[in-house]
C-alpha cells in the first residue's frame, strides 16, 4: 500500500491532540498518508473524527490503535503522593490511576465498520484473529516495532507491514513489554540500525520512524530499504496540528533537550525536558495507563496556566528543525529536499 504513495511520507498518529482531521487530510491530499490517533478517545469521539476527515478529503487514510498490555500490579501509593503534591501546586486534584484497555474492542469494531484504509497498532502485536478480521474487511494492517524480536512476533500475526521505530522518535516508544530496569523500556536502536536489523529478520514492507524531520532523512531511509518514512514531530508546528500553545512555544524556542521518561504516563516516551521529568523520573513506576490517568489533571492545569514545567511535550531529538508552515508546504519541502539529497548522493557515487 505505502509503496504506491506519490509522496512516501506518512503523518504519524500523535495521540492527545496533535493529530487532527485537518492534519491527516492535508497530508493525504499532498500525496502522502496520515493516521488519526484513536488513543485516549472514546469510540464516539473517534467516529466523529473519521467523519470529519472524510469531509475534508476523498483520499484514503488510517487509524492508530493502542494494543492493550498487561495490567501492572506495582504499588502506586508513593507516586500518588508525589502527584498529589504537584496537583496542589496547580490548584487541582490528582486523577484516579485505574487500568483500562482504551476501549480496544469497540475501536476495532469501529475500524471494521467504517472500512478505514489502514489500521496501525502501537504498544504490542495484535491477536492474529484481529489482524485477519481487518484484512478480511480490506484494511491494511501495520504494527509498530522497536526490535528484531518484536518484528518477528508482529510478522507472525499476519500483518501487512511494520513500522520500525528508532529511539530518536518523539512520544511513546512502541515497546511490546516495558522493562522497568531500562530507561527506554527495551533495547535502544537508532532508526537506520533498527531498519537494517528488522529487514534481516522479516520479509515485510517496512516504514521507518524516529528522528526523521527533513527530506534528507526521508531519502536516507528510502535508500536503506524503507517503503516510506513516518514523521510526527515535523508536523507539530503546522497550523493544522492540535499542538497546545505551550508546546508550540517551547518547540519554537528550541532551548530544551529531549529525554525519555515514564513520569507522565508510566510508559517510556521522549519529550522536551522539564521540571516534572527531572524531579520525578526516578520515582515513576512502569505502570501504564495508570500514571497517564493519575497525572492528567496536573498536565491540563499546567497547560492552562501556560507553565511548561509540568506538561508532557512530546518531541523527537531533531525537533529544532521543525518549521512553522502548513502541512502541504512541509510535504513539498520534504520531497524537494529528498530529491536533492538523492541526486547529491548519486553524483558522489558516480
Amino acid at each position: 500500500m505505502f509503496a504506491q504513495l506519490r509522496v512516501p511520507v506518512i503523518a504519524a498518529p500523535m495521540a492527545g491532540g496533535p493529530s487532527t482531521p485537518e492534519l491527516v487530510a492535508a497530508a493525504c491530499d499532498a500525496g502522502g498518508f496520515g493516521y488519526l490517533a484513536a488513543g485516549y478517545l472514546t469510540p464516539d469521539a473517534v467516529r466523529a473524527q473519521l467523519a470529519a476527515t472524510r469531509e475534508l478529503t476523498t483520499q484514503p487514510f488510517g487509524l492508530n490503535l493502542f494494543t492493550p498490555g498487561q495490567r501492572s500490579t506495582v504499588d502506586l501509593s508513593r507516586y500518588q503522593a508525589v502527584v498529589a503534591a504537584e496537583a496542589a501546586r496547580y490548584d487541582t486534584t490528582e486523577g484516579r490511576p485505574g487500568w483500562d484497555d482504551d476501549h480496544y474492542a469497540a475501536k476495532l469494531d469501529l475500524a471494521v465498520a467504517e472500512r478505514v484504509a489502514a489500521v496501525s497498532f502501537t504498544f504490542g502485536a495484535p491477536l492474529p484473529d484481529d489482524v485477519a478480521r481487518l484484512r478480511d474487511a480490506g484494511i491494511h494492517v501495520t504494527v509498530t516495532v522497536t526490535t528484531p524480536a518484536e518484528a518477528a512476533r508482529a510478522a507472525a500475526t499476519g500483518a501487512d507491514a511494520l513500522c520500525v521505530q528508532g529511539m530518536s522518535a518523539g512520544g511513546h516508544r512502541g515497546v511490546f513489554e516495558d522493562d522497568p530496569w531500562l530507561p527506554g523500556g527495551g533495547d535502544l536502536f537508532g532508526t537506520l540500525d533498527a531498519l537494517r536489523l528488522v529487514a534481516a529478520e522479516v520479509d515485510l514492507p517496512l516504514v521507518a520512524a524516529g528522528g526523521l524531520i527533513r527530506g534528507a532523512d526521508v531519502a536516507a531511509v528510502l535508500a536503506a530499504g524503507a517503503v516510506a518514512a513516518q514523521l510526527g514531530t515535523a508536523f507539530l508546528r503546522c497550523p493544522e496540528a492540535g499542538t497546545s500553545k505551550v508546546h508550540r512555544t517551547e518547540l519554537a524556542e528550541g532551548a530544551r533537550p529531549t529525554a525519555l521518561t515514564r513520569a507522565f504516563s508510566g510508559r517510556p516516551a521522549r519529550g522536551l525536558l522539564n521540571r516534572f521529568m527531572t524531579e520525578h523520573e526516578q520515582q515513576a513506576p512502569a505502570a501504564y495507563p495508570q500514571l497517564h490517568h493519575l497525572t492528567k489533571p496536573v498536565r491540563a492545569a499546567a497547560a492552562a496556566a501556560g507553565d511548561p514545567e509540568a506538561v508532557s511535550m512530546w518531541a523527537g531529538t531533531t525537533y529544532r528543525q521543525a518549521v512553522e508552515a502548513p502541512v502541504a508546504e512541509v510535504m513539498a519541502t520534504l520531497v524537494a529536499e529528498a530529491r536533492e539529497a538523492l541526486a547529491t548522493a548519486t553524483k558522489r557515487l558516480a
